[in-house]
């Protein structure tokens, strides 16, 4: 049905551009475009920026009707590190992380697929600025496609093993802590009778956002190079694999709101779809520090779908006077669509909305 060439013109108000994807099935959404003024420098400073002046962005891109509770997005901007190809800023339901593994991928599939970078096939090799710091890249490419990405994370280490938290209705659970570009809090999945099955889901966002609240407040931690990453803020079970082929299993769940533990209507939260590329660098580094994986070996992490990201730890290093590792993470993502999302000026809800039947 074609417009009436006497239809009054749309008024709405700025454009963003944006790519969707999704990596081993955790959606990802990229915006090209229509986010302007946001100053220079490292990304870090222009995360810190936009969580300031303009989380209307990340509020309006993930909330209903744009969004949904496991959606993540990440801005592309252009970096001033003269090594960078470009930049990115990650933004998830309730924080700005510093590095975000599916979201990497996302980031530089569109970036390669749609030609906003160049492309050389059958290897691309870039780097790409997040705000944890310098992230390397190759990516495999056929025909016009990036059939898989291989990135260098950012250092990842355990702060904490074997270490006793007491989470209200739980009683006292044993976790470990790392840094694998997050912050994260693992604990068995077999201590709670879970095998970690996507019809366990109800019960894994319980338990592993209360074990993630209950750690945040008992086991406080920071970055030693980058005090503005600091606090647990999210929380993996980890099990046996259920393939053969792997080596282990985990889900990592996404806070969608504050836990309030007198309202068990916010026990929950969203769980990551893919292995998770951070998630699997953190498990990775308390692995090592056990002496239970070794420099250059593989180490096949499979997410709820079974989806698998291969974990390699590169080197041993330190940051800040702590015995860290260096991991690469391989995975791939998929477009599923291009879209430009407006707002309306009349539009009651300009930066979206959620509502408990499936938000925190």
């Amino acid at each position: 049905m074609k417009p009436s060439a006497a239809a009054p013109p749309l008024r709405l108000g700025p454009t963003i551009r944006a790519i969707d994807l999704h990596a081993a099935g955790e959606p990802g959404r990229v915006i090209v475009g229509g986010v302007e003024g946001v100053p220079g420098g490292t990304m870090f400073e222009a995360m810190t920026w936009l969580q300031a002046h303009r989380d209307d962005v990340r509020l309006r891109m993930l909330r209903e009707p744009r969004g949904y509770p496991a959606a993540n997005c990440n801005l592309i901007l252009p970096s001033s590190n003269p090594e960078a190809a470009a930049g990115y800023v990650i933004m998830e339901q309730v924080e700005y992380p510093g590095m975000s593994g599916t979201n990497t991928m996302c980031v530089v599939t569109a970036l390669l697929e749609t030609g906003m970078l160049p492309m050389t096939e059958p290897t691309t090799e870039l780097t790409l600025e997040a705000p944890a710091g310098l992230i390397r890249i190759r990516a495999d490419c056929a025909e016009g496609k990036v059939t898989g990405v291989t990135f260098r994370n950012v250092p990842a280490f355990a702060t904490h093993l074997d270490a006793v938290v007491e989470v209200p209705h739980l009683g006292s659970v044993t976790v470990d802590v790392a840094y694998g570009g997050m912050f994260y809090v693992i604990a068995s999945a077999a201590a709670f009778g879970l095998r970690l099955t996507p019809d366990e889901g109800a019960d894994i966002t319980r338990i592993t956002e209360m074990i993630k609240a209950a750690a945040a407040d008992q086991l406080p931690v920071v970055h030693p190079n980058q005090p503005g990453f600091a606090g647990i803020t999210i929380g993996q079970l980890s099990g046996p694999a259920h393939d053969p082929r792997n080596s282990m299993r985990n889900v990592v769940t996404v806070s969608t709101g504050t836990l309030d533990w007198d309202g068990p209507a916010t026990w929950t939260g969203a769980i990551d779809r893919s292995p998770c590329g951070t998630g699997t660098s953190a498990r990775m580094a308390t692995l090592h520090a056990r002496g239970r994986l070794a420099i250059g070996e593989d180490f096949r992490h499979e997410g709820i779908l079974g989806t698998v990201f291969t974990g390699r730890l590169l080197e041993e290093t330190s940051i800040g006077g702590r015995a860290a590792v260096v991991p690469q993470i391989t995975g791939q993502a998929w477009i599923t669509g291009i879209a430009d999302y407006v707002v309306d000026p009349t539009d009651p809800f300009p930066d979206g909305f959620t509502v408990g039947d499936i938000w925190a």
